[in-house]
């Protein structure tokens, strides 16, 4: 069977606590420490993560703005040199392929970053339809490895480590060139923490030593490595869909909540004409937010259930001699949908789930119930994203201190005086 990995894997083997395969056939580290710690110090200090899994394909020559602009839904066109844009890429039905970014260095040079899961079928998919447009594909991941940076203090330690770029003006999906312990690398400033934070591109066989570095030089701000249980709590606190459980290519980007992406003023690109049809059309089920009354996460692929009668299921499931007995879910309710990803959000202390849900029950309040291990757990629809709704965080637009780990994001709190001199200086 498949097994890739990435040139950290050596690292990871010595100090993580477990290792485990996930999207595209790739080992990946579940934690170094504790999944909660590193959850709160990416939050509150700076966490730094191996994202190689994801695919790297570069496009040059004179048709690379032409081909990108007819694959994204996203506008291409009026992309400037050292910008970052995110979109999906659907087939003709409207479904997606993949959610995606574009970097862009010149008219005639781009580089889209994929998924891990889908990452070899996204660059076939760029590359078949690259014939006859004066455009040479090339798939460059196994020779670029990313390691991505993230939390209050990241900005100053790239800043201080970084020559030759500035990164303190370095604006939100906006990339820069420079170097750093003597590599030269692309540093994005973009993550998938909902956390100021940076991605950085680095030639494979410099990662290693450069890793080390940022391991050594990050201490005076508190840096740690965190895996895979850490991340999956970070981006499920901030609804970021994930391909592979979240988007598997049954979808089309109104289910998920992306069509902001889509740009209609396009005069052609692929699955436009689906997209508007299910535009027009409206939509049977939306990926929704869950909060669980459960201690533990919900699994992929587990069902959500309407709710007949409260009352009765708690009371045969949990008291009296017939707790434990096996109830029977669909006598309670209908079937409305299934859980897709699910974690404990340590920033807001609630355990979360995502998942796609009947429209007749996806509105903020609504009770409804999830079969987790053949058990009926009452859950609540939220309103997403459960964290820093505003993502004042991400464009650092917060004091540099988490005031309140435990609960809602400092952001949303009302501002004092000192809040509001530090956001001037932000």
């Amino acid at each position: 069977m498949t097994e890739r990995r990435t040139p950290f894997y050596d690292i990871h083997l010595r100090r993580a606590a477990r290792i485990v395969k996930g999207g595209g056939d790739f080992m990946y580290p579940t934690s170094f420490s504790s999944p909660v710690e590193e959850h709160i110090n990416v939050r509150t200090n700076v966490g730094m993560n191996d994202l190689s899994t994801m695919g790297e394909v570069d496009i040059k020559g004179p048709g690379a703005e032409r081909l990108l602009q007819l694959l994204m839904v996203n506008e291409v066109m009026d992309m400037h040199p050292g910008q970052v844009r995110y979109s999906t890429m659907c087939d003709e039905n409207g479904l997606i392929i993949d959610d995606i970014t574009a970097y862009k260095f010149s008219d005639e040079h781009f580089m889209v970053v994929t998924s891990s899961g889908p990452r070899k079928k996204t660059a076939a998919w760029i590359a078949e339809h690259a014939r006859g447009m004066s455009a040479y594909v090339t798939d460059m991941t196994g020779s670029i490895a990313l390691i991505t940076v993230q939390g209050p203090r990241s900005r100053d330690l790239i800043s201080e480590i970084t020559s030759g770029a500035d990164i303190g003006r370095l604006k939100f999906f906006r990339f820069t060139t420079g170097v750093i312990n003597g590599t030269e690398v692309v540093i994005s400033r973009s993550g998938y923490t909902g956390e100021l934070g940076y991605e950085i591109y680095v030639p494979s066989e410099e990662a290693v030593v450069l890793w080390e570095y940022l391991e050594t030089a990050g201490k005076p701000h508190g840096i740690l490595p965190y895996g895979t249980d850490a991340l999956q709590s970070l981006r499920i606190e901030k609804a970021f869909p994930l391909a592979g459980p979240d988007i598997d290519g049954t979808q089309n980007p109104f289910e998920v909540g992306l069509h902001r992406w889509i740009k209609f003023t396009k005069r052609d690109f692929i699955g436009r004409e689906a997209l508007l049809g299910l535009q027009d059309m409206g939509l049977d089920r939306r990926w929704t937010g869950l909060i669980l009354d459960s201690k533990l996460p919900a699994k992929n692929g587990d069902a959500i259930y309407s709710i007949a009668d409260v009352r009765t299921f708690k009371e045969k499931m949990f008291t009296g001699a017939e707790a434990g007995d096996t109830f029977d879910m669909e006598a309670a309710g209908a079937p409305i949908g299934y859980i897709t990803s699910s974690a404990k959000g340590h920033s807001v202390k609630k355990m979360l789930a995502l998942g796609y849900l009947s429209t007749s029950h996806a509105y903020p309040g609504a009770r409804v119930m999830v079969n987790i291990s053949g058990r009926p757990t009452l859950a609540t629809v939220a309103q997403t994203p459960f964290f820093d709704p505003q993502g004042m965080r991400l464009r650092a637009k917060y004091p540099r201190k988490l005031d309140n780990p435990t609960g809602e994001s400092a952001a949303s709190a009302a501002p004092s005086k000192k809040t509001t001199r530090r956001k001037k200086s932000s």
